[in-house]
């Protein structure tokens, strides 16, 4: 289906260097596709076409020196290419602003951008999360500006740092205002995916903005169940595992934790707009997680004199086992603790930044310790007793338990 006359390339991924745009470059030109990343990171650029990652995902580096050896993979950190795609991916999405409501200037700068290299007969497919309703949108954004491109909405649903793997394993959600563009998606997808789910682009939107505030929201209602039980003094992981263990119905219960990240809150808060505030369980969800590192200092406040203490935060990453610390509330934490504390250190195994510190230094020195990511590495971790530990997730130790 690959119009080689018109399109001598298959494939542009705009905003490609990053943690969406980039696997999937990878695993569309590991499978033989022409694929081309735009991205203006050229720091970024540099360090694939080295045939290195700039971030953690599982995998990667092995399927990347592959495609710089094939040849299938182009960068550049102009547009020039992008004329010559069939398909163009845009991995831009909609942020929220200062007032917790959507902003589409990112999108429309990316859309004129390319403006000058987008041809009649490209399909435009929109992968990060959206406002409901910017698909159609750009539609007619684009032909209000002479450009018969198509939009199609395919929203990427996969885990960070596993999602060369998960490409293949899960469902792939598409949809598009015409058939021949749907069937056109179909066929480029179809070279990662084995089921598709097909969808108008507002119910593709709304089920990617859906999936992560149910994700949201989860969290939320066992951050609530934590601080309810840890309120009374008690042992809230034991509560958890009987909550859990050998119980189908509870299967899907997750652990406490402090959940953070680049889509969590935004998205919650895009669907909150979109409701026109009505989305009260959203609202909820967000006072709850986002007020869980006020409650963790509270506790500690409780136990130790902050002020004069060393305090030590463990994992600054947004997630497990991630080296992405954007939107993560062990930043927030640390922003609070520095009010209360003589002295905050904060390490971690993977995230690059020159304020951190070796995790020996923390150990060594610090009287208070906030885990706020737990990664594999702090599991053989003892709780000594000559000092606090504010672990929410009950990782410290937990090898040995």
């Amino acid at each position: 289906m690959a119009d080689t006359t018109r399109f001598p390339r298959d494939v542009a991924i705009v905003g490609g260097a990053g943690h969406i745009g980039l696997p999937l470059a990878l695993a569309l030109a590991d499978r033989g596709l022409r694929t081309v990343i735009y991205d203006i990171n050229t720091q970024a650029l540099e360090q694939i076409l080295r045939g290195r990652m700039p971030f953690r995902e599982e995998g990667a580096e092995e399927v990347l020196g592959r495609v710089l050896r094939s040849g299938t993979l182009a960068m550049e950190d102009r547009p020039d290419l992008v004329r010559e795609c069939r398909f163009i991916v845009l991995v831009v999405g909609t942020p929220v602003d200062e007032h917790l409501n959507p902003t589409f200037s990112a999108m429309h700068r990316a859309i004129d951008g390319c403006a000058g290299v987008l041809r009649d007969g490209q399909i435009l497919i929109l992968r990060s999360t959206v406002f409901p309703g910017i698909g159609r949108h750009l539609q007619a954004y684009l032909r209000e500006r002479g450009l018969a491109v198509d939009v199609a909405v395919c929203p990427e649903r996969v885990a960070e740092g596993h999602s060369l793997r998960e490409f293949c394993e899960l469902p792939q959600i598409i949809s598009a205002f015409d058939p021949e563009v749907l069937a056109q998606v179909r066929w480029l997808f179809g070279h990662l995916a084995s089921e598709f789910i097909e969808l108008s682009p507002m119910e593709a939107e709304l089920a990617k903005l859906m999936t992560n505030n149910w994700r949201y929201i989860q969290f939320a209602i066992v951050n609530q169940f934590y601080m309810i039980a840890d309120r009374q003094g008690l042992d809230f992981s034991r509560i958890l595992h009987a909550c859990r263990h050998n119980y189908p119905r509870m299967v899907g219960m997750p652990g406490p934790g402090l959940a953070a990240g680049p889509c969590l809150v935004k998205d919650t808060m895009q669907l909150a707009a979109f409701s026109q505030n009505h989305f009260v369980l959203g609202h909820a969800a967000m006072l709850v997680n986002e007020g869980l590192p006020y409650y963790l200092v509270e506790k500690a406040k409780l136990q130790a004199n902050l002020a004069e203490s060393t305090v030590g935060i463990l994992g600054m990453a947004f997630k497990a086992e991630s080296d992405d610390p954007r939107d993560s509330l062990s930043y927030k934490l640390r922003k609070l603790l520095a009010l209360e504390a003589r002295t905050v250190l904060c390490s971690d195994p993977y995230v690059q930044d020159p304020t951190l510190v070796p995790l020996e230094r923390v150990l060594r020195e610090a009287d208070v310790i906030f885990v706020g990511v737990p990664h594999r590495v702090y599991r053989a971790l003892a709780c000594d007793p000559g000092r606090l530990w504010i672990d929410v997730w009950s990782c410290v130790g937990s090898e040995a338990r």
